[in-house]
């Protein structure tokens, strides 16, 4: 008897020459998102969290895993109870992301910030290639391509490829591995890529979850999807439960309550809390999951606008993303339902499953009918122009968007008031910075802007303005060597940029009561960049030009005075 579940659609073979333009649009994809994250970075604008992983990488190739001054400076610790950031604080503690470890060897031959950002593109560029042999084991090669330049045009990926470095980086190509995996029932690297995903991220064994779903509900794989399911929801609440807060309380005191507070009204809550929380009360969470209604209208329109809006109505892509969404719905914040950030990605490798799922066939007259036939869908040429539109749109739309500001020589931060600054500006004062901090020993501790952050942290003692206290190796609380601020930059984006203004105006006092008090002297000034070390004179000229500056500012800093 011929087991239906085994045959699939009629396919042409692979043929080498099919793999031009995919490799085309992959060399382009990473080719020009290569170029705009490393501008970004030597142009001063990758930020705190470029900074956050890149010590600790830095610390990783020390032998100090996880260790990261930065991410103490963001601990609950520090946030709610005032206590100095530590050198020795375990990133674990905030997210469990042993996976990077897979990195640390390129890292070891190449530690500098630049190089994550290499890592990033080429992850998210390999993975269209992973993914175009999945769709071609389903599909012929016109749909399997349109599906990877989907892939490759889409906000919900172009967006967190450029940006700073992040764990997610890792989950299109371990994700599309896995369904690959799966499909080839090379059953040992599907038992390999399991661990390796749950690994990238606390979280991240929920997008496993959805395929465990999937795997059951399609009928196709009931016993493995359940073993699957057992095994990323028993991971999530063991370490989220039990490991986690061995490192810090952050889990319980911040994020759980910053992320799904809404649940609960108390102090601090596991996930298993918010859990039941959120079971206990329906209503409010049939609220959250659909408001505010404009915003996820218009984050799911994002992520299905260049497949088409076929994951609409293609069930494997539900029963794949759904929960990674269902998550990202159930939370508050803006930054959940930003499509041009990390959390996007999570929600990616479910919806080009679910259309190539679609287009060999499925649908929901027939998905949960294991051994019934399916024919594959063809692309008709009114399709095809509609589906042009959409991925033109998507693009056009992610770089109007200007995701994390990679952009900005291109799109002004703001139209009115007016904010832009040229590239040739911007590469001048790079110029001067990388001068500026060139000057600070590899072995000094460090209190930066948050943009200067990035190129210092590889070190370890670094923290963030207004920050000067760190607690060094010795558990001993001492006031950093160097401080090294961007003024420049704060003063010129403060006009349509608030948190900017009080920005200014914190590290300002700060600068002021430091050198008033002979505690820092001002060794180096130039164009709105100030670099201070402690216990030394400042040089005259320095001294002069800061205090020429300082009167620029006074009418700055008292506008909002009333």
């Amino acid at each position: 008897m011929v087991n239906l579940e085994d045959i699939r659609p009629v396919k042409t073979p692979f043929k080498q020459e099919e793999w031009r333009p995919i490799l085309i649009v992959s060399g382009i994809f990473f080719i020009i998102c290569m170029a705009l994250v490393l501008h970004r970075h030597f142009t001063f604008y990758s930020s705190y969290d470029q900074g956050i992983f890149n010590q600790v990488m830095w610390n990783g190739a020390h032998g100090r895993f996880f260790q990261s001054s930065l991410s103490s400076q963001l601990s609950t610790n520090v946030v709610h109870a005032g206590e100095v950031p530590d050198v020795s604080y375990h990133r674990l503690g905030q997210h469990f992301t042993p996976a990077l470890l897979l990195w640390l060897p390129i890292y070891f031959f190449f530690p500098h910030a630049a190089t994550l950002a290499v890592l990033l593109v080429t992850m998210l560029s390999a993975a269209g290639l992973v993914l175009y042999l999945l769709a071609r084991h389903y599909l012929d090669p016109v749909p399997a391509r349109w599906i990877t330049y989907s892939y490759y045009g889409a906000n919900a990926v172009i967006g967190p490829t450029l940006c700073n470095f992040h764990d997610n980086f890792q989950l299109p190509l371990f994700m599309f591995t896995l369904l690959l995996a799966m499909e080839k029932r090379w059953w040992w690297l599907f038992g390999i890529m399991c661990p390796l995903i749950v690994m990238i991220r606390e979280d991240s064994g929920i997008v496993l979850f959805g395929v465990g779903a999937y795997m059951i509900l399609s009928r196709r794989f009931p016993k493995i999807g359940a073993a699957v399911c057992l095994f990323s929801f028993g991971y999530i609440l063991l370490l989220t439960n039990l490991i986690m807060p061995i490192f810090s309380e952050d889990i319980s005191k911040r994020f759980m309550l910053e992320r799904f507070g809404q649940y609960t009204d108390a102090a601090e809550a596991s996930t298993f809390d918010i859990l039941l929380a959120m079971l206990s009360n329906p209503l409010l969470l049939l609220r959250e999951l659909v408001t505010p209604f404009d915003r996820t209208i218009k984050y799911l329109a994002g992520q299905f606008l260049p497949f088409a809006f076929v994951p609409a109505v293609a069930p494997s892509a539900w029963a794949i993303a759904g929960f990674p969404l269902l998550k990202l719905l159930l939370g508050k914040g803006m930054s959940v339902l930003s499509i041009n950030i990390r959390y996007a990605l999570a929600v990616v490798p479910g919806i080009c499953y679910g259309v190539i799922l679609w287009w060999s066939g499925e649908g929901f007259n027939n998905f949960f009918r294991k051994n019934q036939p399916r024919h594959p869908r063809q692309i008709s040429p009114f399709f095809k122009k509609f589906w042009i539109t959409c991925l033109t749109l998507s693009i056009a739309f992610t770089i109007t968007a200007n995701p994390n500001r990679t952009l900005y020589f291109m799109i002004p931060d703001s139209l009115q008031p007016w904010v832009y600054v040229s590239p040739i500006e911007q590469w001048s004062r790079s110029v001067d910075i990388q001068g500026m901090i060139g000057r600070i020993p590899q072995d000094a501790s460090v209190s930066a802007t948050t943009y200067i952050i990035p190129h210092l942290s590889s070190r370890r003692e670094i923290i963030r303005l207004p920050g000067i206290e760190i607690e060094n190796d010795q558990q001993n609380i001492e006031k950093v060597d160097f401080i090294v601020a961007d003024l420049w930059r704060l003063v010129r984006y403060q006009v349509a940029f608030d948190e900017d203004w009080q920005r200014l105006k914190d590290y300002v006092g700060v600068i002021d009561q430091i050198v008033d008090q002979n505690e820092y002297g001002i060794v180096d000034f130039k164009e709105g960049v100030i670099l201070l070390e402690k216990g030394k004179s400042s040089t005259p000229d320095s001294k002069q030009q800061w205090r020429a500056y300082r009167q620029t500012l006074i009418p700055i800093l008292s506008k909002n005075d009333n």
